[in-house]
């Protein structure tokens, strides 16, 4: 029944995966709409009483199957050494390095994957989003949409809508950019790999 329901939103080859480890646990598994924040979630105790995962529904397949896999991670090492740990520590890497190496040993992961997966797995990062090389790779297989790009792809001074606020697009900050709200004034810095809408004057 896991299998059946994890392929519809992850590539098939890989949906006994998510679909064993929910098996295995005591959490409860929520697919949620997609958020601008966060790709998934995990808390220690959800609204069943029991610890929740949280993953967006919108994702594409292979970024769906890594963010089940970064909470499934979360969980393991709550239950391994309880809530004393930091979120993203040694625990949590390893719990989250010995999940990855169940893809890495399989034969079905695009290489363009399978090499940004080995490399992040040297310098475990929080979130894939603050990965920017496994981010691109992730992101490149959603399907384009013909009104969005990425903001690092977008010349400085470029006027985009994200979130219904226009911006003025600033300096580069590391992996994010500095941009201006043309109505406030303020600027904030957006992750450079957020999806915008350039304005054309």
């Amino acid at each position: 029944m896991y299998v059946q329901a994890f392929s519809k939103y992850v590539p098939p080859e890989f949906a006994s995966i998510p679909a064993d480890l929910l098996l295995q646990s005591e959490v409860h598994f929520k697919i949620v709409r997609g958020r601008k924040t966060k790709w998934g979630d995990f808390r220690p105790m959800g609204r069943k009483g029991k610890p929740q995962i949280t993953v967006n529904g919108d994702l594409n397949p292979y970024a769906f199957l890594i963010t089940t896999l970064h909470e499934f991670a979360h969980y393991h090492a709550f239950r391994a050494f309880g809530r004393s740990i930091q979120p993203h520590g040694k625990e949590w890497q390893t719990e989250y390095t010995s999940l990855l190496n169940q893809l890495l040993d399989t034969p079905y992961l695009p290489q363009s994957l399978h090499t940004a997966l080995k490399r992040s797995l040297k310098t475990v990062k929080a979130s894939s989003c603050s990965d920017v090389a496994l981010s691109r790779v992730l992101l490149s297989f959603d399907s384009p949409k013909d009104d969005e790009h990425y903001l690092e792809r977008l010349p400085k001074n470029t006027k985009f809508v994200l979130n219904d606020r226009v911006f003025v697009k600033g300096d580069k900050r590391r992996t994010r950019i500095q941009c201006l709200d043309i109505v406030s004034k303020k600027y904030y810095l957006i992750h450079l790999l957020a999806k915008v809408k350039p304005i054309n004057e």
